[in-house]
């Protein structure tokens, strides 16, 4: 098997279908496995009916990523969620790639689903991530999640940035991919957004505290990098100046969820 496809859920009865079904015409490439959390709706039931691999794991995800890749068979391992649909050409591309073995881990390109100003303007942003340390990587060789023991199962925020690191100073060769995954926020208000950010602001400490709240860290949460930086380096500033209602957005929103991280923080980096 060369991929394997694990989808952490809870409460996902309105996602989990149409997240399996975007696998339909390549299901014989690739094994599915879900690892829910215990959900109180139909999301099990929904998943077995697909006919994939559901295991029970909690408390938080990184738990539930763990229990999957370890029971995967693929070389390869994507961790995708449960509200995301990623397109037959990207899937196929995926496949291709570590079929030829081009790098050992990739960060996949991530559109948000839906209308309006906002999506547009958190499209907008997220295009400047692909590959900074503001991204996550989505596809790993799986000898390299043994190697580096996988998701920190002590940290609740920030778990997949631990793992790249983690991955990074392995040596792992990482690339991003020409195709995208699709993100459904269409249910995404400005108010939820927050009440999640908040959810897991209060647990960012430990994930600064085990790096020591070193360089990294630093560009990832301060406003230097997380705010200026990551949006101009390259030249990248040039594409900021092209859309300025779409930054004005963004920026609007950026300031927001950091208002939130500094209201609902807990504690120091070590």
């Amino acid at each position: 098997m060369t991929l394997s496809v694990v989808i952490p859920t809870r409460n996902e009865e309105a996602n989990i279908g149409a997240c399996i079904d975007a696998f339909a015409t390549v299901r014989s490439d690739l094994e599915i496995i879900v690892v829910d959390n215990f959900s109180g709706d139909r999301t099990r039931d929904i998943a077995a009916g697909k006919l994939v691999n559901v295991l029970l794991q909690g408390p938080e995800r990184c738990a539930q990523r763990n229990r999957g890749w370890r029971a995967a068979t693929g070389g390869y391992v994507m961790f995708v969620d449960a509200d995301m649909i990623v397109p037959e050409a990207t899937v196929r591309e995926i496949l291709c790639r570590c079929r030829a073995h081009d790098a050992d881990c990739w960060y996949v390109r991530e559109v948000r689903s839906g209308g309006g100003l906002r999506v547009r303007a958190r499209n907008f942003e997220r295009s400047f991530y692909d590959g900074t340390c503001i991204d996550a990587l989505r596809v790993v060789r799986r000898d390299l999640l043994e190697k580096t023991g996988g998701y920190d199962e002590n940290l609740i925020a920030c778990e997949d940035w631990d793992l790249d690191r983690r991955l990074l100073a392995a040596g792992a060769k990482t690339a991003v991919t020409d195709g995208f995954l699709l993100h459904n926020e269409a249910r995404q208000s400005l108010a939820k957004l927050l009440k999640k950010k908040a959810y897991y602001s209060a647990s960012v400490a430990a994930y600064r505290g085990k790096w020591k709240d070193d360089e990294t860290c630093r560009r990832q949460f301060g406003l230097a990098y997380r705010f200026f930086g990551v949006f101009t380096e390259r030249g990248k500033w040039r594409r900021l100046l092209r859309h300025p209602l779409l930054a004005a957005v963004m920026y609007f929103e950026r300031f927001a969820v950091g208002a939130t991280y500094l209201a609902h923080r807990r504690g120091k980096p070590a």
